[in-house]
């Protein structure tokens, strides 16, 4: 997971982010914890992670982009926000061209004195 492809800037740093899927991974496969969850709420408490959820969502969105569980890419995510701003951005554009296009018609339509 890339900073420049994430959903939005995030506080904690990759490293710290990358340091702490793999404590989970790695305590998880050690038998350290009885399920998921624990070792996810124990290595957030260790490393400062306010939220266990955000630790959880980095995991899942590695296993997607490992491609070991369905899903949308961390790349895919980031072409789809990039396609829909530029279709935002197209829009507006076609609204003023549409605008103009009307202005300058009834200009036309305008009779005119000399």
């Amino acid at each position: 997971m890339e900073d420049e492809v994430m959903a939005r800037p995030t506080k904690y740093p990759r490293e710290l982010r990358e340091r702490a899927i793999r404590m989970v991974a790695e305590a998880l496969e050690e038998g350290s914890y009885d399920s998921e969850f624990t070792a996810i709420r124990s290595v957030s408490q260790k490393l400062g992670i306010k939220s266990p959820e955000s630790l959880r969502r980095w995991i899942r969105q590695g296993e997607i982009d490992a491609g070991s569980r369905p899903g949308k890419t961390t790349q895919e995510l980031a072409e789809i926000r990039e396609l829909k701003r530029e279709n935002a951005e197209l829009r507006r554009a076609n609204e003023i061209l549409k605008s103009a296009s009307a202005f300058f018609a009834a200009e036309l339509d305008r009779p005119h004195r000399f």
